[in-house]
């Protein structure tokens, strides 16, 4: 069976970059593989809604610019679709004096990277943004908002297949191999031929990429983000979103309170090692996933490092106490009462084997095939950017 190109992921990304495929050429053959027996089943369906800024990439990254770029055009999406949104903005809380020098750092980079309208808030404004919030400085983050993106995924879909394309659930890809015009995509029930293969795999992206590339350099690690969300009766304490001064040596932005579409409000996450790719449970575990991970070079190297951290994440995790300690920082009304268990979710985090966490989107490319490597938060938001970006590869393989 014959596709110009076929995309594995059925995740915002996967449906995004089909989506802006068509619209740049609705006359390719595009075939959407996505293992589960539902779009958005991992990485988009647990995702917290929020609409990031951009504030905290660096200048000139590709989370940067996609951010950015994808940030306006989630907006102008929504718009057209009547996707319900709030642009509410959020605060960045400095709760010490010794966080403040770090709080810059962020303001400049949001400066850098465009931003209009950032605003640095005394102790005084930042209570006129947040009754309940304790901290010395902050920052007004205008451009943040709150969205589901599981209507958005759902949205990207229907809108390709209204323009021609295919969505195969319930396929799994089990190889690849490629030829000199083709690229063979076997599954669990079918193989497939395509002109063009590209990887959106998200938690299996690496395993995807190894059919291929044996010896890639990076290996994905599951993290669980746990949540708890405030009881309806307490959630007047969260107006919109709070978040801390994020820790400069993790991709992860530490907990904070998020304002959801639907006027929940969820307090999380924390960031635990999962011992399954898709372990939203902490019960949950699979030897080969486990085996996978500490096998990793680059991981043990993490571990080693930041073990301590990683403790305090653990115990967070068993200690709903503790968690709540944790929150109390940023709000000390707060109390473990308030707190009923919400989703968690599990974030794909691409580790190289050198021992780093990898800090941007990250995409391998060779003849006939595109692979999406790293792409955690912010991918929802600049989900259309980095589908233009994937396309764009795309068709010039394709002309080529």
């Amino acid at each position: 069976m014959q596709h110009d190109i076929i995309i594995a992921g059925g995740g915002i990304v996967g449906l995004a970059t089909a989506y802006r495929l068509l619209e740049k050429n609705p006359d390719l053959k595009v075939l959407l593989l996505e293992k589960e027996g539902k779009i958005a089943a991992h990485q988009t369906g647990h995702n917290s809604g929020v609409i990031h800024s951009g504030i905290y990439y660096k200048p000139g990254s590709l989370k940067a610019k996609n951010c950015i770029q994808g940030y306006h055009d989630l907006l102008e999406f929504a718009n057209k679709h009547d996707i319900a949104h709030d642009l509410c903005g959020k605060i960045i809380v400095a709760t010490t004096p010794s966080e403040v020098a770090a709080m810059e750092k962020v303001l400049e980079r949001g400066i850098a990277n465009g931003l209009q309208g950032l605003k640095k808030l005394n102790q005084g404004e930042l209570k006129e943004h947040e009754p309940h919030v304790r901290g010395v400085e902050g920052i007004f983050v205008p451009q943040t908002g709150i969205i589901d993106y599981i209507e958005v995924a759902a949205k990207y879909a229907s809108e390709f297949e209204r323009m021609g394309g295919e969505i195969k659930l319930n396929t799994l890809v089990t190889g690849l191999k490629r030829n000199s015009s083709s690229t063979e995509v076997r599954t669990e029930g079918a193989t497939y031929a395509a002109r063009l293969f590209i990887n959106c795999g998200g938690l299996l992206s690496d395993r995807i990429a190894r059919l291929n590339e044996k010896n890639l350099d990076v290996r994905i690690i599951p993290f669980r983000g746990e949540y708890y969300k405030i009881k309806e009766e307490r959630k007047g304490l969260v107006k919109n979103l709070i978040y801390p001064v994020p820790d400069p040596n993790f991709p992860f932005l530490g907990v904070h309170f998020t304002r959801m579409i639907d006027g929940a409000v969820e307090a999380g996450p924390n960031a635990v090692f999962a011992f399954k790719r898709e372990g939203y449970h902490r019960s949950d575990f699979d030897w080969k996933d486990f085996q996978e991970s500490i096998s990793w070079k680059g991981f043990r190297m993490v571990a080693a490092k930041y073990w301590k951290t990683g403790m305090g994440e653990f115990y967070r995790s068993y200690s709903k106490a503790a968690f709540t300690k944790a929150l109390q920082a940023l709000i000390p009304d707060i109390r473990e009462e308030d707190l009923e268990p919400a989703e968690a979710g599990v974030r794909a985090q691409a580790c190289s084997r050198d021992g780093g966490l990898v800090d941007d989107f990250l995409f391998s490319e060779s003849a006939g095939i595109i692979h999406v490597l790293n792409a955690p938060s912010p991918a929802a938001t600049s989900s259309l950017s980095i589908g233009t970006t994937i396309a764009d590869k795309a068709l010039v393989q394709l002309k080529a």
